[in-house]
């Protein structure tokens, strides 16, 4: 175990590009149009509503029609020569419509909802673009290249090619991608394989560009061009998933855009049918008109948006950012899951689970948690922080460490109490190659006291107590004390407390057990998937590995869900049918990436929000056969009843249609969320 230390920023050189930034709402024209259209209909509105003439209020709406209705309008037209009824152009349509009947606010609030809804869109879009391109910056932008008369030359990680040999020196970030010919360290490759604690790295072991170097010195030898290692390769693979993704429509979006076909083309035969038998112009109007009113859409749409919006704020509410009605309405269709392990499962963060003193130490577990933590207290690494914490929340204070030093893959020692301490990784302070001298290395050789078939003794309880604690899926550390092994410690990453309960849910809901994708070694995937119920397990995955595993189910036709939090899910979110990230520590890729947002990490939402979904589409099945029942009852009065539907009447009642389909979908703002989809009443 090394003390991998928190690398310092670095200064920009003068000619670095200048770091990325987040694009800015009001950079996009959607947004800038959208808020425009706002402004003016908030500033008409209570003019209106308190009873001022005309033309007081008259500009802010036209003002609101034009800035918000403009662009898709445009975009609509443009369709329709392409021979596409866009649905953009309708709710133009619409609007205008509606404004021609004097219906000006309702047609203004239309204009207003879909530019706002375009400008989010727009900003999702942007965002998830910025994180893909922030992606990149996790690779330095220069790398010590050696010369083969060992000179050193800072160049630009671009320059690289296959064959260079890099110095990675302590804290930095490894350029590109290769192989260790020279030195030991241990690497933080989290970004790219999820592994919650840093990885040994020995010469002829693989490196990643953009993991980060703990305190040895590594000379790397550049294996892959840098436009093909595995950082670059995760750009592309976010980008093409977000692009081939199958277009997200709302199932009603399908439904409308061949209802409105035939609503346009039916307006036409009763205007103009009727003037062909000899009726006149206005009559022949004024039905056509009374027609299209009953017959439009609205209710159909307010059929879906309402269910979807209310689901969208109840999740919000109990911690689920949802980013979109299209991703609720996706959310209910899944079948089969896929999580991730680290950060998702389980907490991402070590903890001491067991202290097992070794008979003959004469040590309880109190002494030997407060003589491990006293040796790691000056360490910065992950397992050195566990064992500190673990003291500390046992009430112990650490002793003053002196003559402290780190050997990367090996361990910590120092002297404590006037006894001469190393902790780490048994298989290395167990080999007999080293022992604790003083003199700045961490030798410790498994018998210095004298004691010879005692010491053994001891090393061979240590090396099975070790064996145990791995089997069980822990991290083992070793504590020697002046060459003696004295006892060892068991670390692991702690399962989340809903993690079994929400794996159950989950196998309810979809028919099936979850898949466990991880980029962890093998024994501490299959261990947990045991402790949650999973039987599926794939592990030491990189993040192709994972979008592969994805479309191989897509391909299969299922639905997949994933769920995941760092850079190495990324691509796979994107890849699948929907993907959730967990939002406290996930990665900003990940987080803009995703279709949906745990905000609190409570795992126990996944399948609630599932259940919450099913029951917006189902909503959303019931209102369109209300809206359906009104819509043919006054098209039937309007078209076969003796005397025309009265105008005045036919608004009145498609109103009253959406309004009434509007108040059934805002009953899920008080649906109990959290409730499983299998026994859910509906």
């Amino acid at each position: 175990m090394t003390s991998t230390l928190t690398p310092p920023r670095r200064a920009l050189a003068p000619d670095a590009p200048a770091p990325r930034r987040r694009t800015r709402v009001l950079a996009l024209p959607e947004a800038r149009w959208a808020l425009a259209a706002t402004v003016a209909f908030l500033a008409a509105l209570p003019l209106q509503l308190t009873g001022q003439p005309a033309w007081l209020w008259g500009p802010p709406y036209a003002l609101a029609y034009l800035t918000g209705g403009w662009e898709p309008g445009w975009e609509g037209l443009k369709a329709l020569a392409e021979r596409t009824l866009d649905v953009d152009l309708l709710m133009v349509v619409a609007a205008l419509g509606a404004a021609a009947i004097g219906q000006v606010m309702d047609g203004a609030l239309l204009i207003v909802i879909f530019a706002t809804s375009g400008a989010l869109e727009a900003l999702a879009t942007a965002r998830t673009a910025d994180s893909v391109r922030g992606l990149l910056d996790l690779a330095p932008a220069t790398a010590t290249r050696l010369a083969r008369d060992g000179t050193e030359q800072t160049v630009p990680v671009e320059g690289l090619t296959v064959g260079d040999l890099v110095l990675v020196r302590p804290g930095e970030r490894v350029g590109a991608d290769g192989r260790v010919l020279d030195g030991v360290s241990e690497v933080d490759q989290a970004s790219i394989t999820g592994e919650p604690l840093p990885v040994a790295k020995e010469p002829g072991d693989e490196v990643f560009a953009g993991t980060v170097n703990g305190t040895g010195a590594l000379r790397v030898r550049v294996g892959r061009d840098v436009s093909d290692s595995v950082i670059a390769r995760i750009v592309r693979m976010v980008e093409e998933a977000s692009e081939t993704k199958a277009p997200t429509q709302l199932f009603i979006e399908k439904v409308e855009q061949r209802y409105s076909l035939g609503m346009v083309a039916a307006t036409l035969a009763v205007f103009l049918l009727p003037l062909a038998f000899g009726d006149d112009l206005k009559g022949a109007l004024l039905r056509a008109m009374t027609f299209m009113i009953v017959a439009s859409p609205c209710a159909v749409v307010l059929a879906t948006m309402p269910p979807l919006l209310s689901a969208i704020a109840n999740a919000g509410r109990h911690g689920v950012l949802v980013k979109s009605a299209v991703v609720m309405e996706r959310l209910g269709q899944v079948d089969a899951v896929a999580l991730d392990k680290t950060g998702t499962l389980t907490e991402g963060v070590p903890r001491v689970t067991d202290v097992r003193p070794l008979p003959g130490s004469g040590l309880g577990e109190r002494e030997l948690t407060a003589l491990a933590a006293s040796a790691e207290h000056p360490s910065e690494h992950p397992l050195a922080r566990a064992v500190v914490e673990a003291a500390r929340e046992r009430g112990l204070k650490p002793s003053p460490a002196e003559e402290f030093s780190s050997t990367p893959g090996v361990g910590v020692t120092a002297r404590v109490g006037g006894r001469r301490i190393a902790v780490g990784a048994p298989a290395r302070l167990l080999d007999g190659r080293t022992h604790a001298d003083g003199d700045g290395d961490a030798d410790v050789d498994a018998d210095t006291d004298g004691s010879g078939g005692a010491g053994e003794a001891m090393a061979a309880r240590a090396v099975a107590v070790a064996a145990e604690l791995e089997a069980r899926g822990r991290t083992a550390v070793l504590v020697v004390s002046d060459g003696t092994p004295v006892g060892l410690l068991g670390l692991a990453d702690r399962l989340r407390p809903d993690a079994v309960t929400t794996v159950g849910s989950l196998t309810a809901l979809t028919g099936g057990a979850p898949v466990l994708l991880t980029g962890d070694n093998p024994r501490a995937a299959a261990h947990l998937a045991a402790e949650v119920g999973i039987e599926d397990v794939r592990a030491g995955l990189l993040p192709q590995h994972k979008v592969d595993a994805v479309r191989e189910w897509e391909g299969a036709g299922r639905k997949v869900l994933v769920v995941g939090d760092g850079v190495n899910d990324a691509p796979a979110l994107a890849a699948a049918h929907t993907g959730v990230a967990m939002g406290r520590a996930g990665s900003d890729l990940a987080l803009e990436t995703a279709d949906a947002v745990i905000v609190r990490d409570e795992l126990a939402t996944v399948p609630a929000v599932i259940a919450l979904s099913r029951r917006a589409r189902r909503l959303v099945a019931e209102n369109l056969v209300l809206a359906g029942v009104f819509i043919a009852g006054l098209v039937a009065w309007d078209l076969l009843g003796t005397l025309p539907l009265p105008l005045p009447l036919g608004v009145a009642g498609h109103e009253g249609s959406t309004v009434l389909v509007g108040l059934n979908g805002l009953r899920l703002l008080t649906y109990e969320f959290g409730r499983t989809g299998v026994s859910d009443p509906t």
